[in-house]
């Protein structure tokens, strides 16, 4: 018996429940380091560039496998605002204050700031377009995941001061999430005709499209930085966000958030910086306290209320 006849077999089958489960677990990992990635990227970069290069490139290989597979994009005339409107808000609006942001907050910080954000933004706007509804379960996880978000980072951003720079880039991360949040609830309604994947690739090629050229058009450094000599770390940051991140998570949420709802698969920025601190511990050889433990369980505590079957 071959190795994917073995796979086949109900013995060795994976539930539907727990596919979703493991694409959930990669979300988690992946985005868990997306924020060093990006803070070393526009710390050389503009940000325009940086991101609106990504987002192209993703969507433009995305759509060039989905024809190789005889699935060439068949956009219905009747989406296409939508569609438009979408792709700036999870890109382009999304991206770039998002990034400008990041230049002015440390990546813990900005990362604190979006995964408080992220789940109850995804939830009210999920609310606000008659596509959730508050449950008891549902709250009681965002105080939970809440909680442990301040417990596991709250004491390092209270002991530390905050200009008016600080502030700034802390409201652009806030205002990059808000747009993120916003375009995904809107998504929702697309992938009722149109595939995930299909919608993650027309969604990244024009908000990364329109990105691009309003950075060439407006952004300072633009021109010079398209000679494209950014420095190896720029590049390997500028990869993994491509590959693992671009291409491999933003399909599998897109996925999720067909199957699941904005506001659940949204569980995961309470994972993400779990992520971040078990790779600060065992890639930078950080130390984890009592409080940051404490922290971090909440936090997965959070996301399994989410995640578990009413």
């Amino acid at each position: 018996m071959s190795a994917s006849q073995l796979l086949a077999t109900p013995r060795f089958a994976l539930s539907r429940t727990t596919v979703q489960r493991l694409l959930f677990a990669f979300i988690c990992l992946v985005w868990g380091t997306n924020w060093l990635a990006m803070k070393v990227g526009v710390s050389v970069v503009p940000p325009g560039i940086f991101s609106g290069l990504r987002w192209t490139t993703a969507g433009a290989l995305l759509i060039a496998w989905r024809w190789w597979r005889g699935e060439a994009p068949r956009i219905n005339p009747n989406h296409l605002g939508r569609l438009l409107l979408v792709s700036m808000l999870l890109i382009t609006f999304n991206a770039v204050i998002m990034l400008y942001g990041l230049r002015h907050v440390g990546s813990g910080l900005a990362g604190v700031i979006s995964s408080a954000l992220t789940p109850i933004s995804l939830l009210g706007f999920g609310v606000a377009f008659g596509q959730e509804r508050f449950t008891t379960r549902q709250l009681g996880a965002i105080g939970v995941g809440i909680a442990g978000i301040l417990i596991l980072f709250g004491p390092a951003v209270i002991s530390g001061t905050m200009d008016t720079m600080t502030l700034l880039g802390a409201a652009g991360v806030i205002a990059g999430c808000l747009f993120y949040s916003l375009g995904s609830v809107m998504a929702l309604p697309l992938m009722r005709s149109m595939p995930p994947t299909e919608v993650a690739a027309m969604t990244n090629f024009l908000g990364g499209a329109i990105l691009l050229v309003a950075s060439l058009i407006f952004e300072p450094g633009a021109w010079q930085a398209m000679s494209l000599h950014w420095g190896w770390q720029a590049w390997a940051a500028w990869l993994f966000l491509l590959l693992p991140g671009s291409l491999g998570a933003t399909v599998v949420y897109f996925i999720l958030v067909r199957d699941w709802g904005a506001s659940k698969t949204g569980s995961y920025a309470f994972v993400c910086p779990v992520v971040a601190v078990v790779l600060g511990v065992t890639v930078l050889g950080e130390t984890v306290d009592v409080f940051d433990a404490i922290g971090m369980l909440l936090m997965l505590s959070a996301a399994g209320l989410v995640l578990r079957k009413g």
